[in-house]
């Protein structure tokens, strides 16, 4: 199914990065979406090209309870991001965390553009992609084929199954929705117990939407380790990204 859309304003489309995780894999003291990143902490630098985007309007960041005040004041008032409307505290799961911000962001936005707060390596063109792309689609999402062999395996590690890999796509966000969909589709998994969805792309699909799969970029890498915060520090610096 598709519907054409109006996007010439951009306040049609409101971004919602989620950074509410604590982020223990990382193994430092401090939540890894505030380490420092090429002089800035990291959640800084996710939102800068949301800020640039002229297809987005409106940006809301969802945090940690404790860390809104700094947010607002050492990120969202010292990088002058005036496009983030609202910081809201997020729940005990991503899932939780992605839908307060929707229901923070309110019902004047026809699209609601969901993204990781630890992703900092993306382009404004490349977030533009995903906007556009939302003018024929209700439901589009980025990910990339994959290139290795992939193969199932048993609680002792033995191959149950080797997967072909031309049908499968590893997801990464951006994601975009339309906004009573992705409302809609979480209140539903709220109510009928759905926890475990891995990406808000699951629920869309639980209501039976078609999600239409773009190419994303091998350098939208999700910041989770230590060896992820030097690779997004060396892409950053070279300055040459999708």
């Amino acid at each position: 199914m598709t519907e054409k859309m109006d996007l010439s304003h951009p306040q049609k489309t409101v971004a919602i990065i989620t950074a509410a995780g604590s982020g223990v894999r990382m193994g430092t003291k401090r939540a890894k979406q505030f380490l420092d990143l090429c002089g800035s902490p990291l959640l800084a630098m996710t939102i800068i090209p949301f800020q640039h985007c002229s297809q987005v309007g409106a940006v809301v960041l969802v945090v940690p309870l404790g860390d809104v005040d700094y947010c607002q004041k050492e990120i969202v008032e010292r990088f002058r991001l005036n496009k983030v409307m609202k910081v809201v505290p997020g729940g005990k799961t991503r899932q939780d965390s992605v839908r307060l911000g929707v229901k923070a962001a309110g019902g004047e936005f026809d699209l609601v553009l969901i993204h990781d707060g630890v992703r900092p390596v993306i382009s404004t063109a490349f977030i533009g992609r995903v906007v556009e792309t939302a003018q024929g689609h209700r439901a589009v999402i980025t990910g990339l084929p994959v290139k290795q062999t992939v193969k199932g395996v048993n609680s002792r590690y033995e191959v149950v199954k080797t997967y072909d890999r031309q049908s499968i796509w590893l997801i990464q966000t951006p994601q975009i929705f339309r906004y009573n969909d992705i409302l809609s589709a979480h209140e539903k998994a709220l109510h009928e117990g759905w926890n475990n969805a891995t990406d808000d792309s699951t629920l869309i699909e639980k209501l039976g939407i078609p999600v239409k799969v773009i190419e994303g970029s091998e350098q939208n890498i999700k910041v989770t380790t230590p060896y992820d915060l030097e690779l997004a520090r060396f892409l950053l610096n070279r300055g040459r990204y999708e």
